[in-house]
C-alpha cells in the first residue's frame, strides 16, 4: 500500500469513527483490523504531518486540513460504492472496490461520475 493511500485510509477511518463519538488509536486498530503498533506509527506520522492531534486522554482529532482530506476520500468512497451498487455489484464487493478506486481516480473522472449520478454542485 502506498504511503498516501495508507494515510487516506487512516484519516477516513478516524472521520467515520468520529461520527460515532470519541476516537482512540485502539478504535482505529479495531476498525481497520490493524495492529495497535501499526496504528501508533501511523498516528505519529499523521501528527507530524499536522493532520491530527491527540489530546491528553488519547482521543484523536482531525485538524482542519486532516478533516478536509478525510472528507474528500470519504465522499469518493461513498459515491463510488453507490455507483457500483447501482450497476448491480454486491454491496460488500462494491465497498471493497471503491476503497481501492478512491485513491487512484482522477479528479476529472470523479467529477464526471458525480455529475452523472446527480451529485454535482447545486
Amino acid at each position: 500500500m502506498k504511503v498516501q493511500e495508507s494515510r487516506e485510509n487512516y484519516l477516513e477511518a478516524i472521520l467515520v469513527l468520529s461520527k460515532q463519538g470519541q476516537v482512540r488509536s485502539i478504535d482505529v486498530a479495531n476498525y481497520l483490523e490493524f495492529s495497535k503498533p501499526s496504528v501508533s506509527v501511523a498516528v505519529a506520522n499523521l501528527k507530524a504531518a499536522l493532520l491530527l492531534t491527540v489530546d491528553e486522554n488519547g482521543h484523536l482529532h482531525l485538524t482542519e486540513s486532516g478533516r478536509a482530506l478525510a472528507e474528500q476520500v470519504y465522499e469518493r468512497h461513498t459515491l463510488l460504492t453507490e455507483c457500483l451498487v447501482r450497476l448491480g455489484v454486491d454491496p460488500r464487493i462494491a465497498a471493497e472496490d471503491a476503497c481501492r478506486m478512491e485513491h487512484v481516480i482522477s479528479q476529472e473522472s470523479f467529477e464526471q461520475i458525480k455529475a452523472h449520478m446527480g451529485k454535482g454542485q447545486k
